[in-house]
């Protein structure tokens, strides 16, 4: 017997040794999944004497595809002249479709569109057929195209089942889609798989082809395959039977993508002589945060039973902390890693993850690790105030501010669509620079303008006005008001409500965030407040961008965080509404992927967990009070800290004894180069430079040693 199966665990070497006929391996949080998979593939070259050729290996990312390569070449010592077929099911159903598409009236050579070549295009059918945007959102027309290839639903099909006016619509666009990318010699992504299939109806000779080559089939992270993957990988597999699929429904989190659980559920019926392997052993967590995880999943009913466990016993008990606010949240998790790497020549700040259920959230957390200095990075997203609709509303007050401000107003002027052209605004900018005078003092002489048509000087004068009428706004309310009627009136939000798709909900919500913000300025006068919040996101969206890599606290929600681990995890917003979502309150199936989600980011910790829910939280521009989440009660006694209530309807969520600090923020000081200066948390050192709000200090404490911080923002006294 080969070294293949050294350094495996009993379960591991049975799912390695595993090799005929159909095999589901459940494997749970943090068990090796990876390493069993690769040394199975390497065991089945090895030890079986199967040529490479005859494997194929199924992955959902470029990531996972090369760790997969790397892990059997390093197993195999590089000694193959091939490797095992190892991609995601685009790229290898690319590969296939490159040699034989031509059956099908395609060139081998053809084109994929990425999302911008396919939203371009869509919008050209639709100018076409004089359908306007605002009447139909070219995304969401894509996305539900996507949504029927992935259950190969044909354009005849999809006609016959639509049922209202936008489906019908969609199925109207749908053929001249399929017809217009043929002609461009172009597939979409989803068209690989469902052309792949397409391919192995038609052409059976083409599929036993590849049944032959392809005799033993690996599928990664088999719970997150979608109908036309679920079809693809049954054809090629049916001659052999040797599919091993290997994966857990309990971190089944994709169903809004199309992701369906049942697949992985349902491989027993499919493949009614199934071995069934649990990798039940954790290598990642304490056995108290596998106690918890398991006390959370456990109460789904559509899951495949196991029982993780670890030979790390006990570990430090799970924190459970009430906030007061957002606010007070985010203050919470910054002083406990503050506290946490105190005495560290080198923080570890990497080894910290904050996770949330929506990128919104991310606002509060941000600005309070600012407050306090602590590095951090997003992943999975965009900082709040660089992301795109964030900046928009910001360069619309800073317009009605400062008109002439050019920059935040050409980036309004046609945002959203206006009808005013890049014709248009070269000519305003032309005017502009020959006069040696803003582009709003250019507006206002549009008239003047030779190269602007009289329909186009009709749109800018309108545009003019509602500037104007929000300048009129700013004198009457406070931030808050003025931003929600720039949402309303410019017409940004009606155009992100049009829109269907989940992106442009997630781009609503973010922008009606920002009235969360501005609402702690609402004791200052109309004008005095909106100036001062926009000082306040100057500083913080001016301050240094952190480079991917470095060492910071990582910030991300909790769908990204999958198949990620740190050592120390918060978990924020565990309240009823926020986590679990509000939608899934009242559909039983979308709590239980909530519940999967909640145990996702359970398992990402390795040795300590923070859970956090506030009484009070502005979300998305609305004030809540909410009940801690339901998942929070189903936590065991013995993990928690200090809770000892024997009921749960009883149970005190505990809170750390931390100030709460005046929720309309520190009064910014004056500082000069050579200053002396006190921080809460970094003590004492000497302003070294002070620009655009920005101060670079040296602190005495070579721990901390130089940092950039807020003047306005961050708890600094003068000595």
């Amino acid at each position: 017997m080969s070294l293949i199966l050294d350094e495996l665990n009993e379960k591991q070497k049975e799912a390695v040794m595993a090799t005929e006929g159909p095999v589901l391996i459940i494997a749970g949080a943090g068990s090796g999944k990876t390493k069993a998979l690769t040394h199975r593939i390497a065991h089945i070259i090895t030890d079986k004497q199967v040529p490479s050729w005859h494997i194929l290996a199924v992955t959902f990312t470029n990531k996972a595809s090369a760790e997969m390569k790397n892990r059997i070449a390093t197993l195999l010592k590089n000694e193959l002249e091939e490797l095992p077929t190892v991609g995601t099911f685009h790229s290898i159903c690319a590969q296939i479709l490159r040699k034989h598409i031509h059956l099908m009236g395609y060139e081998n050579s053809f084109v994929i569109y990425d999302a911008n070549d396919q939203t371009v295009l869509m919008k050209a059918l639709m100018k076409d057929r004089c359908i306007s945007e605002k009447e139909l959102n070219p995304k969401a027309v894509l996305a539900h195209i996507s949504a029927a290839k992935n259950q190969l639903i044909n354009t005849e099909q999809y006609e016959l089942q639509s049922h209202n006016y936008f489906t019908q619509k969609v199925a109207e666009l749908y053929g001249p889609y399929q017809q217009r990318l043929a002609k461009n010699q172009a597939l979409d992504f989803n068209d690989l798989i469902m052309k792949t299939v397409e391919l192995f109806q038609n052409f059976p000779d083409i599929l036993q082809k590849y049944q032959d080559r392809y005799r033993y089939i690996s599928v990664d992270e088999y719970q997150d395959t979608n109908h036309a993957q679920y079809v693809l990988i049954n054809m090629l597999a049916e001659k052999y039977g040797n599919i091993c699929v290997i994966g857990d429904p309990d971190q089944s989190i994709y169903s809004w993508r199309g992701a369906n659980m049942q697949n992985i559920l349902d491989f027993e019926n499919d493949y009614p002589n199934a071995l069934v392997i649990k990798l039940e052993q954790n290598y990642r967590s304490t056995s108290v945060i596998l106690d918890a995880a398991h006390a959370v999943i456990a109460k789904n009913s559509k899951r495949k039973e196991k029982q993780l466990w670890t030979e790390r016993k006990g570990g430090e008990p799970i924190r459970l902390w009430t906030a007061i606010s957002e606010r007070d949240e985010a203050h919470k998790v910054a002083q406990a890693i503050i506290q946490k790497v105190q005495g560290s020549e080198l923080p570890a700040y990497h080894d910290f993850a904050v996770l949330y259920r929506t990128n919104a959230q991310s606002r509060a957390l941000e600005e309070g690790f600012m407050r306090y200095g602590v590095p951090y990075k997003i992943v999975g997203g965009v900082k709040f105030y660089q992301r795109k609709e964030v900046k928009d509303i910001i360069a619309y007050l800073r317009v009605i501010l400062n008109p002439d401000d050019s920059v935040s107003l050409l980036r309004i002027i046609n945002t959203p669509s206006r009808k005013i052209g890049a014709k248009t605004l070269e000519a305003l900018q032309t005017f502009a620079a020959g006069r040696n005078i803003s582009v709003y003092r250019a507006l206002q002489r549009a008239s003047e303008i030779g190269a602007i048509t009289q329909s186009k000087a009709m749109a800018l004068e309108k545009f003019l006005a509602l500037i104007e009428y929000f300048q009129n706004i700013n004198q009457e309310f406070t931030a808050s008001g003025v931003i929600k009627h720039v949402i309303s009136e410019s017409g940004y939000a009606a155009a992100l409500t049009a829109d269907k798709t989940p992106e442009a909900q997630a781009r609503l919500q973010n922008i009606n965030e920002l009235i969360t913000v501005a609402d702690k300025y609402e004791a200052l006068e109309p004008g005095i407040s909106l100036a001062t919040f926009l000082e306040e996101v100057a500083l913080i969206s001016d301050l240094d961008s952190l480079e991917a890599g470095q060492n910071a606290v990582t910030l991300m929600t909790l769908h990204s965080a999958k198949g990620l681990e740190f050592s120390t995890v918060f978990i924020c917003g565990l309240e009823e509404g926020v986590f679990p979502h509000s939608r899934a309150l009242y559909e039983p199936m979308e709590l239980e992927e909530e519940r999967r989600l909640m145990y996702v980011g359970i398992t990402r910790a390795k040795d300590r967990l923070f859970l956090l829910h506030a009484r009070e939280r502005m979300l998305f521009g609305e004030f809540k009070q909410s009940a801690p989440s339901q998942f929070l009660l189903d936590l065991p006694e013995n993990v928690l800290e200090g809770s000892q209530m024997p009921h749960r309807e009883h149970r005190h969520f505990g809170n750390r004894a931390i100030p709460i600090e005046d929720e309309v923020g520190l009064m910014e000081i004056e500082l000069y180069d050579g200053d002396r200066v006190r921080h809460r948390n970094f003590g004492e050192g000497v302003v070294l430079n002070v620009q655009g709000g920005i101060a670079t200090i040296a602190f005495k404490n070579p721990q901390f040693g130089i940092k950039k911080l807020a003047t306005g923002i961050a708890p600094l006294e003068k000595l």
